[in-house]
């Protein structure tokens, strides 16, 4: 139902967001989505690019006086720091014969490619001898796009009582040994740490472990949960390998880089129980007190292992999906690899990094599942115009077997 496009370099003019299929009539608050742009940049272990960025979106197409036109959307995102790099990164103009210091390593230091990054095996792909020619779209950088389009569909959701929530359950070593929070607990928590941890105590001891990182000039890894509230019943479908919802989940996280890893609900750990202690027995209230989510009509769970998917389907109970991102493939103490040109022995190149990232990894993440789930919900309710698509959702909200 939707289609969505990014373009840039990370340290090109900016970034360009296309989204195609959001339907007629919707309220857009841009500074819900400059919000969201700024979760993005926060969080314990950033680095230095993200003092120099203020990521907005400036509208394009597709919005007038504030609500959507049915057509497609296109946002500009501009990159502030491409005023230091328009002799490296220029469309048109060629290379300058004199550049020294700094940009003159920026411009030919490319042929060291990092272990864990897309530098080689992108070269030899695309037939290039200059890593920047890859690099600079394989950047992170891109996510700035996603979070935005991603706001949009958390609007439209939105609209729909569906709500977002999301928090770090591991950094490194350190590891979250449990909660029992609401959402709003949770995003209110998580808004307020360093590194979205909702356990202050746990929050000290992964802000620990990144310092320890920093000062071995090394990068880390971890584990974040991304929670969603209000999903109707039937989301997706179980006819076709294309339709499944968890597919369409999963395949949408793994697409943020360095995520190494994506389970739903009790995920791996099915695999070492009975099936006894795995599956979420059905029960019945005809009042539906005990019951919250849309459309379950007086069918309840006393668990959620499932985490909201059966048959690739939503079920009605809360979805629950974590993902696994590896430590950043950048370090400041650089590891061996091989020079492209000379074939030589060598160190990786450096570029500007991040020590730690898996705080921000929970913004793109709500913004990657949201955008599906927008895609579901038109597949399911229509997608013409607003008036349209919340009747459907109410007929269907209605229904009882």
């Amino acid at each position: 139902m939707i289609r969505y496009l990014t373009a840039g370099e990370s340290h090109g003019p900016g970034l360009t967001l296309i989204l195609e299929g959001c339907p007629a009539g919707l309220a857009i608050d841009f500074d819900e989505i400059n919000y969201e742009l700024s979760r993005r940049q926060k969080g314990y272990g950033r680095g230095g690019r993200m003092k120099i960025e203020r990521d907005k979106v400036i509208p394009q197409s597709g919005i007038r006086h504030g609500k959507t036109l049915g057509t497609p959307i296109s946002f500009l995102i501009n990159n502030r720091d491409w005023e230091n790099w328009q002799d490296v990164m220029h469309s048109v103009n060629p290379m300058p014969d004199d550049l020294t210091g700094q940009k003159a390593k920026l411009a030919y230091d490319n042929t060291r490619p990092r272990p864990g990054h897309a530098d080689l095996s992108g070269a030899i792909k695309f037939h290039h001898d200059d890593l920047r020619n890859v690099l600079e779209r394989a950047s992170a950088r891109e996510t700035a796009a996603k979070v935005a389009l991603g706001a949009i569909a958390k609007q439209f959701l939105g609209q729909f009582g569906i709500e977002f929530g999301s928090h770090v359950v591991r950094i490194g070593s350190v590891e979250l040994e449990g909660y029992d929070l609401s959402l709003s607990e949770i995003r209110e928590r998580s808004e307020k740490s360093e590194v979205r941890c909702v356990d202050p105590a746990t929050e000290e001891k992964m802000v620990a472990v990144i310092r320890e990182a920093i000062v071995k000039k090394d990068s880390l890894g971890g584990v974040y949960e991304v929670l969603v509230d209000g999903l109707p019943v039937g989301l997706g479908g179980y006819s076709q390998a294309d339709v499944r919802l968890d597919g369409k989940l999963a395949a949408a996280v793994m697409s943020i880089p360095s995520v190494k890893g994506v389970e739903v609900g009790m995920g791996f750990e099915t695999a070492r129980r009975h099936g006894s202690e795995v599956h979420d027995q059905i029960y019945y209230d005809k009042d539906g007190a005990k019951h919250s989510s849309k459309n379950k009509g007086g069918f309840y769970r006393k668990t959620n292992n499932a985490g909201g998917l059966e048959g690739g389907m939503t079920n009605g109970e809360r979805l629950v999906i974590r993902a696994a991102n590896k430590p950043i493939s950048t370090l400041y103490q650089p590891l061996d690899t091989v020079d492209i040109k000379t074939k030589e022995a060598a160190v990786a190149i450096v570029e500007r990094t991040d020590n730690c990232v898996t705080p921000a990894h929970c913004v793109v993440a709500e913004a990657v599942i949201a955008l599906t789930l927008f895609d579901v919900f038109l597949d399911k309710f229509g997608h013409d115009n607003m008036d349209d698509i919340q009747a459907a959702w109410q007929r269907h909200i209605d229904f009882e077997i």
